[in-house]
């Protein structure tokens, strides 16, 4: 016997706590990323993206038998629900290692160039970067990994950047029960670089500040010192 389960909240089960914490936070905030549920499942949306890139690729008049475009939809269709659209799907928020502060550090803590790759939700195409996150505990600290996690997954969607900057901030504000988060990002948008104005040069960059950050200027100006 074959049984099917359609349930709204089952995705609510799914989810981490802290996944779902961080996604309350946002939508309060007004930054979440515009999203509606289709409904579709991972495989769903794999099966009408592979079909819809099929049409795309013969209406630009390319010849889907030969061996190199032949799995090109299959390609483009896998890549955006597993790989760059990834973090669309709260069930993949990272795991999180949150610790409480015994040591009671209050200084800051602070990561430099945490790479990343990001798409431009205008054109679809690429964003380019690199981001430096920086906090000063309160009760809880973070494992250092979590923060480049975080940065990866918010980045893993159709974004703008300046969108981008705050959703970090907010997850681990959220995250860590405290204002006292700061987050810079620069970045190359192909969108400038390859088409349009065809800038290779530009780069662009957000901050965003909580807490002291905004409102001590010391602090401010230590994190966005470059050493």
């Amino acid at each position: 016997m074959r049984i099917t389960v359609i349930d709204v909240g089952l995705e609510e089960v799914m989810l981490s706590e802290e996944a779902k914490v961080v996604r309350s936070a946002l939508e309060a905030q007004g930054l979440e990323t515009p999203m509606v549920d289709n409904g579709l499942s991972r495989d769903q949306k794999y099966d009408k993206i592979n079909a819809l890139m099929t049409e795309v690729v013969k209406t630009l008049g390319l010849d889907l038998s030969d061996d190199s475009l032949n799995e090109t939809p299959h390609r483009i269709a896998k890549m955006y629900v597993d790989e760059i659209f990834g973090g669309l799907d709260y069930s993949n928020f990272p795991k999180m290692a949150l610790i409480e502060n015994k040591m009671q550090v209050r200084e800051m803590v602070k990561v430099k160039d945490i790479s990343f790759t990001s798409t431009c939700e205008h054109h679809f195409v690429t964003i380019d970067g690199s981001a430096t996150v920086a906090y000063i505990p309160d009760q809880r600290i973070i494992g250092l990994s979590k923060i480049n996690r975080i940065v990866r997954f918010f980045a893993q969607r159709p974004q703008v950047q300046e969108r981008l900057t705050q959703q970090i901030l907010v997850a681990l504000q959220t995250l860590l029960q405290t204002n006292n988060v700061a987050v810079t990002m620069e970045a190359v948008h192909y969108c400038v670089k390859s088409r349009g104005v065809m800038d290779v040069n530009s780069k662009t960059q957000t901050t965003a500040l909580g807490g002291i950050f905004k409102e001590d200027g010391r602090t401010r100006a230590e994190f966005l010192a470059r050493f």
